[in-house]
């Protein structure tokens, strides 16, 4: 293995940028090439194919039968005249990932051979095999049968050879077994909650877009070396390896220059991400060395969902061409800062009107103050579901660490929105205002977007932060499918304005005008949910005092928070938003916590077997070599001389001794633990087994063999170091 260690850095040595070339000159020449967006659909559909989908889009109407056979044969030309070959529906498992099913688009031909076929049937619908994907007991194995229906919203796209249609996929009995299904459920409900609302403010609203921008954080690892690394290969992350010597301390690396050969693979990257019509936008190196992101425009949430799905499985296939793998694992290595995938969402009407933006007279600005009130209520009493819906396994590593926003929920607003909100909750509301009241308020409220001009600050240490035009949810893993947390978010909003409206309006019908009626709830709920703001620093062990204090949850156990989930509080969220059945919430639950076990399971194994087969061996073959050395001393000079001369050496024996008795005895353990473990059934209890009795041994174990390699010759040593990992390019 130590052979295997310096070959692959050999390899790294002699390895050459691959230099890529650009599609075009302009990026607009070629961008969307490769997907089957409106431009296109008018070039190939019949104007009454055309119609249908673009109305399917727009209005919500169905596509029948016919309509989706001639959107199927326009598809279908499209898809041969970009050398496509076979075709897929590809959906959203449970699994994070995404997964697709490939079929030649040839039948038989009535005179011989074989044609290219694609009809409206295989578009609108098919049936994978749905026993295999996670589904927390909505499915037997024996009951195979699933299906994949047509997202008409996100438009099909090509990969390669094959032509990808966005899916739904749910069981045979109807229950959601992906993420797509739920989140557009999400986003129905929060488009019908938030224009009754508008209705206030504004007659003509009549759709409210969420849109999500998203910013994903990553590791480039050259691959030769994250071939000598099973722990990475198999965990995603180094389940051992002593700190480097100079890691990201001097903040050096942050906006720092492009490597040359990650520059490359980058605008690769981006020349790919365009032909898919991902919008991306900003690329730039992150906090810690070799680490860094790409974030795109905003875009409809279903949308740029997909598209960050898409954009991850791109980057694994470009980083091999490039010689690299990409690490999307929250906490890859120790003692740096780990990956996240920030959701910067926010809201829009079909009239052009942010609604985290302030406008240009008081009724827009008081419609604007009514979404951030709201949401901050939605924060404040659904911070449970919302921690629930970003903590896993890999994430847990990277919240409360002093690089990402405690797993304790909380808002930043800036002390300009916090102002304002102060005024809101002092003023007279709750009786009827004077005229010079009314006036004074509305003022006040007319000046908010000359007060927020140029006080936007940002908070890194927030997990939930207003920047000027939106909200940036930063507590979300980079690993995760952004649905887990859109949908949480976009439910329980939906829910908030849903009672909202009803608040105003019982006020409304006893004789209160409009706008003293919206004030009188904005009152309430700022008082009500000042808990949720704060804008110090969420890194501090006095707001972890300050927030038990103020009644805020701090979760950092993912089995706990995971049982949020399971609360009435939320299953009654759920089914009254129709979201989800309690059928299909358990089962979801289920699968996280199973999830859960599986990854700390692997991990237990992986550092079970490197320890006992790697580590222990090269251990004790460097301490055979001191103990031929101290014999030799020992047969040279006296023993006057002796002594003094092996002293270090007979030490570093008797540590070795101790490091490796220490990994035999806690590997054999920690076994013998998960056993004990895997021996219950109940899927919720053997997280937890895994989380109290397993997963500390995963620290333990890392300490005794991190003391090693700082002892061992590193001649011996087996697996390339974070020195190399981190800096060698």
């Amino acid at each position: 293995m130590a052979t295997f260690r310096f070959k692959a850095l050999e390899a790294l040595l002699e390895r050459k940028p691959v230099c890529v070339p650009r599609e075009a000159n302009l990026t607009s020449d070629y961008y969307g090439k490769l997907v089957f967006d409106r431009e296109k659909m008018k070039k190939y559909l019949s104007k009454e194919g055309y119609k249908a989908v673009t109305d399917a889009i727009d209005k919500g109407t169905t596509i029948d039968r016919k309509s989706a056979d001639l959107v199927a044969v326009g598809m279908k030309a499209w898809a041969l005249e970009n050398g496509a070959t076979h075709y897929t529906h590809w959906f959203h498992p449970l699994t994070d990932g995404t997964a697709e099913k490939h079929d030649a688009f040839i039948e038989y031909s009535e005179l011989g051979g074989v044609v290219e076929n694609f009809s409206g049937k295989l578009l609108a619908q098919q049936e994978p095999d749905a026993s295999s994907f996670p589904s927390g007991g909505l499915r037997n194995t024996f009951e195979a049968r699933g299906y994949t229906a047509w997202d008409v919203s996100s438009p099909a796209f090509i990969v390669g050879t094959t032509l990808c249609v966005p899916t739904v996929f749910i069981s045979y009995t109807g229950e959601a077994l992906d993420y797509k299904a739920p989140l557009l459920k999400a986003i129905n409900a929060v488009d019908k909650a938030a224009v009754a609302v508008c209705q206030y403010y504004d007659k003509n609203v009549s759709k409210v877009t969420a849109n999500l921008g998203w910013e994903q954080e990553y590791f480039l690892i050259d691959e030769a070396l994250f071939n000598a690394r099973p722990d990475l290969i198999l965990t995603g992350r180094t389940l051992m390896g002593h700190s480097s010597s100079k890691d990201q301390q001097l903040d050096d690396h942050y906006f720092g220059s492009i490597p040359e050969r990650v520059s490359y693979f980058m605008r690769d990257l981006e020349n790919e991400a365009y032909k898919l019509g991902i919008p991306v936008k900003t690329r730039h190196n992150e906090v810690a060395p070799n680490q860094f992101e790409i974030a795109p425009i905003f875009e409809e949430v279903n949308l740029a969902n997909d598209h960050n799905q898409l954009i991850m499985d791109t980057m694994t296939r470009i980083a091999r061409h490039h010689g690299f793998r990409v690490l999307l694992h929250e906490k890859p290595f120790a003692g740096i800062n780990g990956s996240g995938k920030h959701n910067n969402w926010s809201l829009s009407t079909d009239t052009g009107v942010n609604l985290y933006s302030p406008g240009k007279n008081p009724k827009a600005n008081m419609q604007f103050l009514t979404f951030v009130v709201n949401t901050l209520k939605t924060l404040h009493d659904n911070q449970d579901l919302l921690r629930a819906s970003i903590l896993t396994a890999g994430n847990a590593h990277r919240l409360g660490a002093n690089e990402a926003p405690p797993a304790i929920i909380s808002a930043f607003l800036g002390a300009e929105v916090n102002k304002m909100l102060d005024y809101l909750e002092e003023a007279v509301v709750d009786r009827k205002m004077t005229p010079d009241e009314k006036t004074a308020l509305k003022l006040d409220i007319g000046r908010i977007p000359e007060i927020l001009l140029d006080n936007t600050d940002r908070n890194r240490t927030s997990p939930f932060a207003f920047t000027g035009n939106r909200f940036e949810f930063r507590a979300v893993g980079s690993s995760a499918n952004c649905a887990s947390a859109m949908i949480a978010l976009n439910t329980a909003l939906a829910k908030q304005l849903t009672v909202f409206k009803k608040d105003v309006d019982v006020i409304i019908e006893s004789g209160v005008k409009k706008d003293e009626a919206i004030f009188q709830v904005l009152k309430k709920y700022i008082v009500e949910c000042k808990d949720i703001r704060f804008d110090g620093n969420g890194y501090s062990e006095e707001w972890v005092e300050e927030a038990a204090r103020r009644g805020l949850t701090n979760v950092r156990n993912v089995p706990e928070a995971l049982d949020a989930y399971m609360t009435d509080k939320v299953i009654n969220l759920f089914g009254e938003m129709g979201i989800y059945t309690p059928k299909e919430l358990e089962g979801r639950t289920e699968v996280e916590f199973e999830k859960f076990t599986k990854k700390i399971q692997i991990e237990a194994r992986v550092l079970g077997d490197l320890a006992i087969n790697h580590i222990v061996p090269t251990a004790i073959r460097y301490q055979t070599n001191l103990i031929e050395n101290v014999q030799g001393l020992k047969n040279l000079f006296p023993e006057s001389e002796f002594e003094k001369l092996a002293g270090a050496r007979l030490d570093m024996i008797r540590t070795i001794s101790g490091h490796v008795s220490n990994i035999k005895a806690k590997v054999a353990e920690m076994i013998e633990t998960r056993k004990v473990a895997n021996a219950i059934e109940n899927e919720r209890e053997k997280a937890y087994a895994y989380d109290k009795t397993v997963r500390p041994f995963l620290e333990d174990i890392r300490y005794h063999i991190d003391k090693l390699e700082l002892i061992v010759d590193d001649e011996l040593w087996p697996l390339p170091k974070y020195r190399e990992l981190l800096f060698a390019r």
